[in-house]
């Protein structure tokens, strides 16, 4: 299957491109480095191992978690990195939820006298949280305190980035990590690397995220993506509307997103499964299960 080339680079914040550039053994110095823009010093990572992004509960009822990028680094510490592209009632429940899964895996080494390693949960929001509507700040680090507000567990920390709040220019840039939040926005935008971005990691990050180097079945995988990120910005916007019309914001807006993402997911699994591409690729890219897929097909 061959596309048109519409784009020279991939959108980071489509769930293929994301992984593409963060979740791979062999990208794993971009990964590095975003990460370190965030950490303190001393929890600045020199290495670490990919892990399965995927956990399951410890019970039939429990769900499932899978995240766009976990890793572990060679000192212990624990980074999940998610992208949420619609804001919705519950998202803090789930993060948190999601964050208790690689404090079980540590469990499971050992008996409760091993010290837990520190667990970080890095979302990158392409929205702005209901009560953070007229602040500017766009990072938010969250940890345990007491009632004093004094830091009570510091090993499970969470840091929010929420990207539509970053509206700086390319010219505006200053910092490291101003980079890294504009080629989180606009990668998909450029013809060719801007002359300032000199540093080597983002060379690689061009290199990675150039079309041009995909193979067919990859052109797929991202294309259908990228098609599920539109789609889901135009399910999000259809249902904005007609809750000013209806005068039923909220609900109409969740309903409509959840609704929205199960059809566009079953849309993509029918087109990647005609085009012959694996199921456990399938069920990676779209979040459904094998047997949802055979049933979906069927």
């Amino acid at each position: 299957m061959v596309f048109p080339w519409r784009d020279k680079y991939i959108h980071l914040l489509t769930d293929f491109g994301f992984k593409r550039v963060f979740g791979t053994e062999s990208n794993k110095a971009l990964l590095i480095d975003f990460l370190n823009t965030l950490l303190p010093v001393h929890h600045q990572i020199q290495d670490v191992t990919i892990k399965t992004p995927e956990f399951f509960g410890n019970s039939l009822v429990n769900r499932r978690a899978i995240f766009d990028s976990y890793c572990q680094s060679t000192t212990g510490e624990r980074f999940m990195v998610e992208i949420k592209k619609a804001d919705h009632n519950f998202f803090k429940d789930p993060s948190v939820y999601y964050a208790t899964f690689p404090i079980q895996e540590q469990a499971q080494q050992g008996n409760w006298h091993d010290q837990l390693t520190v667990v970080y949960t890095v979302g990158i929001l392409d929205f702005i949280f209901n009560d953070h509507k007229h602040d500017s700040e766009l990072l938010h680090v969250v940890e345990l305190n007491n009632q004093h507000c004094e830091l009570f567990y510091d090993k499970l920390k969470f840091i929010y980035i929420e990207l539509p709040k970053f509206t700086k220019s390319v010219d505006q840039l200053e910092t490291h990590f101003d980079k890294w939040l504009f080629l989180l926005k606009h990668l998909g935008e450029f013809k060719a690397p801007p002359e300032s971005f000199p540093e080597d990691v983002f060379a690689q990050l061009f290199e990675v995220a150039d079309i041009a180097n995909f193979s067919p079945k990859e052109q797929a995988l991202y294309y259908d993506s990228l098609k599920v990120y539109r789609d889901m910005y135009s399910v999000v916007e259809t249902c904005i509307q007609e809750g000013f019309k209806q005068g039923r914001l909220e609900g109409l807006k969740q309903a409509a997103i959840e609704q929205g993402k199960l059809k566009v997911k079953q849309q993509v699994a029918k087109r990647m499964k005609a085009a012959g591409l694996p199921l456990k690729d399938i069920a990676q890219y779209t979040e459904l299960s094998v047997d949802e897929i055979n049933h979906l097909i069927s």
